[in-house]
């Protein structure tokens, strides 16, 4: 008998019994189920949200109908995961409401408890989109609201002051991507204003300010600007700031995609280093990507494995959709044009070889 050391897609295939055990809730025998990347037991499953790292957790929210799998009224689901490989899917987070279903948004870590909930209470800011004001004719649908947890995710209480940022009268308003900026000892919120990003700034999470606008006469627009993310990567030791816009339709397959800009953001605008368009992915099967905060000097990433030409199609019985693998995103140059770089994290070389005695 001898050790051979075997890998490549036959390992990726051997290593399901490791998920299977790390993740208690989704059947994996079920048919179509991906056996290493993230999908929810049951029901509808599109937009990561909420991504944030804690306790040596990564938390994954996401846009959830328990209760179909096709779209319907969103919750927030919630999965964690100690590596970016094995991941528990926890109970659902964020229920509607008087004010709206839950749509997307993002999650941080108040660690000067600025918003008056507890030191490092987790956040969340989120769209609540009200479908009873929609059947009005009116455009003032979608208005940020918060909620937080004291308890690493586990329960959550929705500010009682929401909405915090009500609708100015833009109809698409919404997916909320904040940041703490040190360097002004503020917030910044990133958000996707119908064909372009308006970005806000606050001192407490709750009183936000318009700072500026970006994009109504750059970048594509095929379709209606979604899911931002802004964000530093460094080169060659200097640091540039990355802005992610996802946009359905009008991606270089047609639907749905995720475009980005190089450029620099001074705590109020941000100002793109060239004009043109570029594309994170040109594969049709990743959209709404964004990154995880509070995750140090790593930049880490993960997208709706889908796309909204076929999403409510897919021949799933029970649950529809998953999860990109996590990557993380880098930055090159090549010639004068700053590039985003993309790869898988290192935590997955954990699924590409395995020893076998035979």
């Amino acid at each position: 008998m001898k050790a051979i050391l075997i890998s490549s897609v036959v390992l990726l295939l051997a290593s399901c019994a490791s998920v299977k055990k790390q993740t208690i809730n989704p059947d994996y025998s079920d048919a179509h189920r991906p056996q290493i990347h993230f999908s929810p037991k049951k029901g509808w499953m599109n937009d990561p949200n909420g991504m944030v790292y804690h306790n040596e957790t990564y938390h994954l929210f996401f846009q959830h109908y328990p209760d179909g799998t096709k779209w319907g009224p969103m919750h927030w689901g919630h999965a964690t995961s100690k590596d970016l490989v094995h991941w528990q899917e926890q109970k659902i987070a964020l229920y509607p409401d008087s004010l709206g279903t839950i749509f997307s948004g993002s999650a941080v870590i108040d660690k000067n408890n600025t918003a008056g909930f507890g030191k490092n209470a987790m956040v969340a800011i989120f769209t609540h989109h009200n479908m009873e004001i929609e059947k009005t004719g009116s455009d003032k649908y979608q208005y940020q609201s918060l909620a937080y947890s004291l308890d690493d995710g586990k329960t959550w209480t929705k500010y009682n002051g929401n909405p915090v940022l009500p609708n100015p009268g833009i109809r698409d308003f919404r997916d909320p991507k904040v940041f703490w900026y040190e360097e002004g000892k503020k917030w910044i919120m990133t958000l996707a204003t119908l064909d372009h990003i308006t970005f806000y700034s606050s001192p407490d999470l709750k009183n936000w300010k318009e700072e500026s606008k970006f994009g109504k006469t750059i970048g594509a627009h095929g379709g209606v600007w979604e899911c931002p993310d802004l964000f530093q990567l460094t080169y060659n030791g200097e640091q540039h700031w990355v802005l992610i816009v996802n946009i359905n339709p009008g991606g270089p397959n047609g639907g749905s995609a995720t475009q980005y800009f190089v450029g620099d953001f001074d705590g109020k605008t941000f100002k793109p280093y060239q004009t043109d368009t570029r594309w994170l992915d040109y594969g049709p099967d990743e959209y709404a990507g964004v990154t995880w905060d509070n995750t140090g000097s790593r930049k880490l990433f993960i997208g709706w494995m889908s796309n909204w030409q076929y999403a409510n199609e897919v021949p799933t019985e029970s649950w529809r959709s998953a999860m990109t693998i996590s990557r993380e995103l880098g930055l090159n140059k090549i010639g004068n044009k700053y590039l985003v770089t993309s790869k898988p994290v290192q935590e997955l070389k954990v699924l590409n070889q395995k020893e076998f005695k035979i």
